[in-house]
């Protein structure tokens, strides 16, 4: 079937979607209660959060992003608690916690932080995650690229990483590593391309 991925202000649309070995179930982190997400997360052992909201209206991203990527996805979590989720693996960005390591007057966080305050709702989202005791990993990517990688994987730790892009492809590998990798258990990994260094076959996990 057609689809188009969205995540933030970044659209990519794909001819299709093998679905045969899938189960698709309907979730709206605004719209639904945690309690209609947790019904539709029964039988999930795990979950990877890639919620963002879409800048539209300048007069409206505000509201948007604090009720997708604050509200929206704690009450996520909450239903992943409810629902019986032992992993969750969550997609940020990086400069997510700028203000707290000097940041805030840094290109990538002015320019991202423009629209809806996105990353200063995506720190709530974050936090309410490392408090709800599951199991999970924090992945903060660059700048999404929507094509193959140009560079080697760079993995670094919270609160290090202030510019970079990467291709979704990485960010899909790393967050499906996390789901079983212990290494990345209750970590934040910021990730983005070292363009010093050539493409790779992603092997898991090298920290």
């Amino acid at each position: 079937e057609t689809s188009t991925v969205v995540r933030g202000a970044m659209v990519q649309k794909v001819a299709s979607v093998d679905t045969s070995a899938v189960t698709l179930a309907h979730l709206d982190v605004v719209k639904d209660s945690v309690d209609e997400m947790a019904k539709s997360l029964e039988g999930a052992d795990s979950l990877v959060i890639a919620t963002g909201f879409i800048p539209g209206n300048p007069l409206k991203m505000n509201q948007a992003a604090h009720e997708v990527d604050n509200v929206g996805t704690c009450k996520l979590v909450d239903a992943a608690k409810k629902a019986g989720v032992k992993k969750v693996v969550m997609v940020s960005s990086i400069l997510t916690n700028g203000r707290n390591w000097g940041q805030e007057k840094s290109p990538g966080f002015v320019i991202t932080n423009a629209f809806g305050n996105v990353l200063d709702e995506k720190i709530v989202a974050e936090n309410y995650l490392r408090a709800s005791g599951l199991n999970w990993t924090i992945i903060r990517p660059g700048g999404l690229k929507a094509k193959p990688p140009t560079g080697a994987i760079k993995i670094s730790g919270e609160d290090t990483l202030n510019a970079g892009e990467i291709s979704r492809d990485l960010v899909a590998d790393v967050c499906v590593a996390s789901l079983t990798d212990s290494k990345s258990s209750n970590k934040v990994l910021e990730i983005i391309e070292d363009d010093d260094k050539p493409p790779a076959v992603f092997n898991g996990l090298v920290m």
